[in-house]
């Protein structure tokens, strides 16, 4: 199976847990959510970008990667620092991804606060709205 395709599969599993998480109810299931938030965000960038061929096939993004840089911070972000290149919506896509990995391990592992669990779930169905139009450009479908 093709990598795009493996993306495909995962992005299309992450959403159908966050679906049945939402069903079920944001309140009861704020780990799944948190969890498979954030995993399918990253599948989303990693697809986006092998189509725009800013990365290879076996290049692979990890979440920790996108944590908030702090306005004190010296260092470019070490977003900015891993993967050193440039695409179409760039600060947008971090800035999303930036305000969902803020709260996963809160989401996850902690006591998690209802405004927390909106906030990542409004970003998260942005990124995969922006992400989704642009592959649809490039004549790639997404669940």
């Amino acid at each position: 199976m093709a990598s795009r395709d493996i993306h495909k599969q995962h992005i299309e599993e992450h959403l159908q847990e966050v679906e049945d998480a939402l069903a079920i109810g944001k309140e009861r299931r704020p780990v799944t959510l948190g969890f498979h938030a954030s995993a399918c965000s990253i599948e989303l960038l990693e697809l986006y970008l092998h189509v725009l061929g800013k990365i290879s096939s076996g290049a692979m993004l990890k979440h920790e990667w996108f944590k908030q840089p702090r306005p004190e911070q010296k260092m470019k972000p070490l977003a900015e620092r891993k993967l050193g290149i440039d695409f179409p919506h760039k600060q947008e896509i971090l800035s999303l991804l930036y305000v969902i990995e803020e709260e996963r391990n809160k989401l996850i592992y902690g006591k998690p606060r209802m405004e927390a669990l909106e906030g990542v779930l409004k970003a998260f169905q942005r990124l995969h709205t922006l992400i989704k139009k642009e592959l649809e450009a490039w004549g790639e479908e997404i669940a």
